[in-house]
């Protein structure tokens, strides 16, 4: 007769065999993904150099904007040792920055909420409803991006002039916006292409018109994406240069990039003062960023997977 003790063992043991000193050790293998401490440590270097490199033109802006003497700039040595804010002081006592301000928030404002509204209502209607020349609407918009600033400068003067639309600041929010527009519709309606139908069908079981679909239930969801469109819209009008010069042509309509300029003469250049107000005028750009910043990667990424 067997006995249990003549029966295999089928089980696991209970214990795992130990390595006895003659026995290596398996070799643990990177997953997927993983990057040697060597490849980490290269990574994280390339990546500070990048970041002192974009960083420089920055602080090097703020450091001679505290000289000051209009020369300090030719010996930045010396400016350490008489750091001073009378640069600012200057700017916004003895110049018209305030009012160069308020027209410059007042245009970039204007043609961020009417660009982030216009493409958002584009980008939506060419991803949900399927209408005759949907596709060359969009194969339109991505066309103006084509031409160059100095291209279509003269015929948008001969369209404002024509317009009486010259020297006033809805004449340059219409050209913000043909910039604007364009490049955030396309933008927007890849974000809604991410946005599952089933909503807008949702929308329609419980009464609301297509419209109020969009405006109750998609843009809530789209919100990472207009962030996007803001962002973009908000750079665009602030810190242009080239159309504000050549359309505004009266000195209290000039936004603050035009009014850097008169910093500018014929035989010299005031760079303390021009450093000084280009800190100012990165500030609210860089507040408007800061209100924005956490939609903006989700917003990109979305955007680009579907367009």
């Amino acid at each position: 007769m067997s006995t249990t003790a003549d029966l295999p063992v089928t089980g696991a043991p209970d214990h795992e065999p130990v390595p006895t000193a003659g026995t290596a050790k398996p070799r643990r293998h990177r997953g997927r993904g993983q990057r040697s401490r060597g490849q980490t440590a290269l990574l994280h270097t390339l990546l500070g150099i990048a970041s002192l490199v974009a960083f420089f033109p920055v602080a090097w802006i703020v450091y001679v904007s505290l000289g000051p003497d209009k020369s300090d700039y030719l010996h930045p040595d010396k400016i350490a040792g008489k750091i001073s804010f009378s640069n600012y002081t200057d700017v916004l006592q003895n110049t018209d920055f305030l009012k160069w301000f308020g027209n410059s928030v007042l245009i970039a404002l204007s043609a961020t909420l009417i660009g982030v509204l216009l493409s958002a209502s584009a980008g939506y209607a060419v991803s949900r409803m399927k209408f005759p020349g949907h596709r060359p609407l969009m194969w339109t918009f991505l066309i103006t991006q084509m031409f160059p600033v100095a291209i279509l400068i003269v015929p948008l003067y001969n369209i404002l002039a024509s317009l009486d639309l010259l020297d006033t600041y809805q004449g340059l929010v219409i050209v913000y916006l043909t910039t604007a527009i364009p490049y955030c519709a396309w933008l927007m309606k890849g974000y809604f292409d991410t946005i599952p139908v089933e909503i807008d069908e949702a929308g329609r079981v419980d009464g609301l018109s297509p419209f109020g679909t969009f405006w109750k239930l998609v843009l809530p969801l789209a919100r990472p994406g207009l962030a996007v469109a803001a962002f973009y819209s908000f750079l665009t009008a602030w810190g242009e240069v080239a159309y504000a010069t050549q359309f505004l042509l009266s000195s209290e309509k000039y936004t603050l990039a035009v009014g850097l300029q008169t910093f500018v003469s014929e035989h010299d250049a005031q760079w303390n003062l021009m450093a000084a107000t280009s800190v100012m005028i990165a500030l609210p750009a860089a507040l408007f960023f800061y209100l924005v910043q956490r939609h903006l990667v989700t917003g990109l990424t979305a955007g680009a997977s579907k367009s």
